[in-house]
């Protein structure tokens, strides 16, 4: 018989950031155990090395002291021994994200990659999990909230749970602390949020809103594969992010973006609250269950590389907002509005003509993730391209069929012959099963806007759905499209073609773009930018500066780079025109297939 893996964790030092954890192995390999953690977490494809903030690390058997030996960054061997093996640790938890381990005196928060060593040889054996509170002086009213199953827990939430292995183990993470928490019924299921941090929140608007984007998720799947969700909230001054779990979310969000009492509509900070929330409970489905084959079973020691990611994160972005729409969360005019900035996003990077989504994705560990200076030159984002060319799929399919089939088709056929079984989706899966509900060949599509780096007909796309489209130049700095009535013309004026922020009493040159002024003058990023003309420049009056440049004209800049006074003389650009607007087209403008097709893509049919 095989003995459960038992391990106990308790937030032992808050005021230092420690967690203390206890591994107990009653049937240790005879030839001695190695214990390993994971080197990247599921969803977040960049190698974190979590091993590195492991310390203190000792082990023993009855009593008596077990030598450990380390075989590589992230991997232990324990001396063999015949009886039940204890290793003890400790693990720093200061990195106020999704991704790992948080410990304070106000809140703990761990997901299990980080601070869980993993039994090499049993992986599959049931894990015995013992959640303590942390000392009574920092504790007091401290609740936990998981989705691992409780064994026997006091009415705060504290005590034992259980996993079914150590996969479910690491996919369950865990919040403790004083902290809000609200529940709704969507699709017969209860979800709950727990939301940490301080806060002001109309609960109740929250609830009602999630329970239409959840059930619109639901609706399109045909089911739900959960008995309870959670939504595991920490709330910030600034931060943003989410990581997908198969019955649970960990998101990160301002203050600022949580819904008041009274609110009219949604802010647009509560918008992107709602599209977070919306694109996490998508990869319920599509990651978490339908899921590439390259990473199930994945091997968390090093990097799997896929050329999917396009597809179970592009796909993801595409349905995140347009769920808001469906669900009457937003109105459509407000969701083209989103849709606009993602456009305008994709459009603004040179690297979108460089690198394809399919590369992107097989290189997200080593240059998505790794964005430097040079980025918007070199890669293309498989979330930002990846949801236009999900969007353009979804018209293709339409198109080809009289309407018969779309993404949705495709995302449901996708959960009943990978997700639902448990069958990892192979490398050309979405490809061929695309074409195969279209009934010809999708080849072209695939080669030119997966795999190669054609520009995408967005004219056409938008028009076969009864929607105006424009890429204009942008109206200020901070224009990100999607803002400006297609009847208003914007001029184009001269820009410098860098991003800039203020960096002490200079202007500091972030990006510089592929064929732009300032490239094209000699300028680099980490330039720090002192006066135009002999003029001091700021950040705030820099690109008002540079728009006077007379027609043809030219300014000279001086700059420090390192530390040498330089001079470079340079000739301003008109602004391309790569900021997009979306609107409805007028419903006497169109002819009744393309606007029964608009109705239908507005409302999940």
């Amino acid at each position: 018989m095989t003995h459960p893996i038992e391990y106990c964790i308790q937030p032992a030092s808050p005021q230092a950031h420690l967690f203390n954890v206890e591994l107990r192995v009653h049937d240790p390999d005879p030839a001695g155990q190695r214990l390993t953690l994971p080197a990247w977490i599921p969803g977040s494809y960049m190698i974190r090395d979590f091993s590195r903030q492991l310390q203190m690390m000792s082990a023993t058997c009855a009593g008596g002291p077990v030598a450990l030996h380390r075989l590589d960054k992230q991997t232990w061997r324990a001396e063999a021994v015949s009886a039940e093996l204890v290793v003890s640790y400790q693990v720093y938890a200061w990195d106020l994200s999704v991704r790992s381990a948080h410990l304070d005196t106000t809140h703990g928060f761990f997901n299990g990659t980080s601070v869980f060593l993993r039994v090499v040889g049993q992986e599959h054996a049931a894990c015995l999990v013992r959640i303590q509170p942390p000392p009574t002086t920092v504790g007091e009213a401290w609740r936990l909230a998981t989705t691992l199953p409780a064994l026997a827990v006091d009415s705060e939430g504290f005590g034992d749970h259980q996993a079914d292995d150590y996969e479910h183990l690491i996919d369950c993470p865990v919040e403790m602390g004083r902290f809000t928490e609200v529940d709704f019924v969507a699709a017969d299921v209860t979800h709950e949020m727990v939301i940490s941090g301080r806060h002001v929140c109309d609960t109740g608007r929250l609830c009602r809103d999630l329970k239409l984007i959840c059930e619109t998720h639901a609706a399109l799947f045909g089911e739900l594969p959960v008995s309870r969700y959670l939504f595991l909230t920490t709330v910030v001054g600034e931060g943003y992010g989410g990581l997908e779990h198969r019955d649970s979310t960990s998101l990160l969000c301002r203050r600022d973006d949580l819904p008041l009492a009274g609110m009219d509509k949604p802010t647009e900070g509560y918008r992107q609250f709602l599209g977070l929330c919306s694109h996490e409970y998508f990869h319920l489905w599509n990651v978490k269950r339908i899921r590439p084959q390259r990473l199930k079973d994945a091997d968390l020691s090093s990097e799997v590389h896929t050329e999917l990611l396009w597809a179970f994160e592009g796909i993801t972005s595409y349905y995140d907002e347009l769920a808001l729409a469906r669900s009457r969360c937003i109105e459509p005019a407000s969701y083209l509005q989103l849709l606009a900035e993602t456009v305008t996003r994709v459009t603004r990077g040179a690297g979108r003509l460089k690198q394809s989504v399919a590369e992107s994705s097989y290189d997200a560990w080593t240059k998505f993730y790794k964005q430097d200076e040079n980025a918007p030159n070199a890669i293309v984002s498989y979330y930002t391209k990846g949801a236009l060319i999900a969007f353009g799929l979804d018209v293709t399919l339409r198109l080809l069929t009289g309407d018969r089939v779309s993404l949705n088709t495709l995302m449901r056929a996708l959960w009943l012959r990978y997700g639902k079984p448990d069958i990892g989706v192979p490398e050309d899966g979405v490809e061929r099963l695309a074409s195969e509900l279209a009934g010809t060949s999708l080849d072209d599509f695939f080669q030119n806007y997966v795999h190669g780096v054609a520009e995408l007909p967005l004219p056409q796309w938008f028009a076969s759905m009864g929607i105006g489209f424009r890429l204009r130049p942008a109206k200020e700095p901070d224009d990100k499209g999607g803002r400006c009535p297609p009847e208003e013309t914007v001029p184009s004026v001269p820009v410098l073609g860098a991003r800039f922020r203020q960096s002490g009493d200079l202007v500091e040159l972030t990006h510089v773009f592929d064929d732009g002024a300032a490239q094209s003058a000699g300028l680099s990023a980490g330039d720090r930018l002192i006066a135009l003309d002999g003029i001091q420049v700021k950040a705030t009056n820099l690109a008002q500066a540079v728009a006077t440049t007379l027609a043809n004209g030219s300014r000279r800049v001086h700059l420090l780079r390192r530390d040498e006074l330089m001079s470079f003389v340079i000739h301003p650009k008109p602004a391309p025109a790569d900021t997009c607007d979306l609107w409805l087209l007028p419903e006497d403008q169109l002819d009744d297939a393309v606007l029964k097709r608009r109705r239908s893509w507005l409302s999940a049919g």
